[in-house]
């Protein structure tokens, strides 16, 4: 299995969540072996995207360099990861990504816009080999070894609506497409007019995430899952896990867990050489993985 990069630059624009501003979103294709990065035009810098970039993820996944930073890229990541992008440049005119409907859809309708193009460089992969695990308190994320892609997810909300979720993801691009892509990011009206009082969130809106009050969904075309909620938190994982750079041969396991707890796991399996190893994907031994990008 070859690298691959997008076959076309495309463009786009929506809004940004925290600032309700619109963003001007372009991607490009880049060469083999160039991972991807983000350029603020408006600021001349650009930010490669890897965990010592992580500034921020108290309420998103925030990259930053040179005081210079990108927020709320973790959906448009989960996209990347599911469509096996290894290397493109990702044009920006303000701080953060476009919101768009709350999930990674759009951001996968500009990818098949743009077309996929293997390159000739080789695919590496991270394979794990020993447990990574993060804990803070009963929350926890781990990355364990298997010889599948899994990511594994369950939460448990104080709330009638969400209570506790569970689900199993086996890896694959077009399981992707049907489980995952579309569950929206969510959050409660509470919480929203909290972060409305701090300008946050201006761009916020029921056309764009879940909103719950204390005891019901307020969107009123409801849920497009029944278990939208931990879908979701699988997006958001699997966008957090593509700062690591290549995509990883093993489970992901976790208990409400968080942006905070993903960075950290990454920065730790980054940190215990043994813990994983990195792979060039030929088909004949990897099959099964190989047709999970398919």
């Amino acid at each position: 299995m070859k690298q691959r990069t997008i076959a076309k630059a495309v463009e786009s624009v929506g809004i940004g969540l925290h600032k309700g501003k619109p963003v001007h979103l372009r991607i490009e294709p880049l060469e083999a072996n160039s991972g991807i990065v983000f350029y603020r035009k408006d600021a001349g810098v650009t930010i490669p995207l890897a965990p010592e970039y992580v500034i921020d993820t108290r309420m998103a996944t925030v990259i930053g360099k040179e005081g210079v930073s990108v927020s709320t890229i973790e959906h448009f990541l989960s996209a990347l990861y599911a469509y096996g992008i290894d290397n493109l440049r990702v044009v920006l005119d303000d701080g953060e990504m476009p919101i768009m409907d709350g999930s990674a859809a759009s951001f996968c309708m500009m990818l098949d816009e743009a077309g996929i193009r293997e390159q000739e460089a080789g695919k590496e992969i991270l394979r794990i080999v020993k447990e990574v695990r993060v804990e803070a308190g009963e929350k926890y994320v781990a990355l364990k070894p298997s010889e599948t892609a899994a990511f594994d997810f369950r939460i448990r909300f104080d709330h009638p609506v969400i209570a506790e979720q569970k689900r199993r993801f086996l890896f694959s691009k077009s399981g992707y497409m049907k489980e995952i892509a579309r569950a929206r990011t969510f959050g409660f009206l509470k919480e929203v007019q909290y972060l409305r009082s701090k300008n946050l969130a201006l761009g916020g809106s029921l056309e764009n995430a879940i909103v719950l009050d204390d005891t019901k969904v307020l969107n009123p075309e409801g849920l497009r899952f029944e278990d939208e909620f931990v879908r979701h938190k699988i997006l958001d994982a699997m966008g957090d896990m593509k700062l690591l750079g290549r995509p990883i041969l093993g489970t992901y396991e976790a208990f409400a867990g968080s942006h905070e707890l993903n960075h950290a796991l990454t920065v730790a399996l980054l940190a215990d050489a043994g813990a994983f190893e990195v792979v060039t994907l030929q088909v004949q031994e990897s099959m099964e993985f190989v047709k999970s990008f398919a």
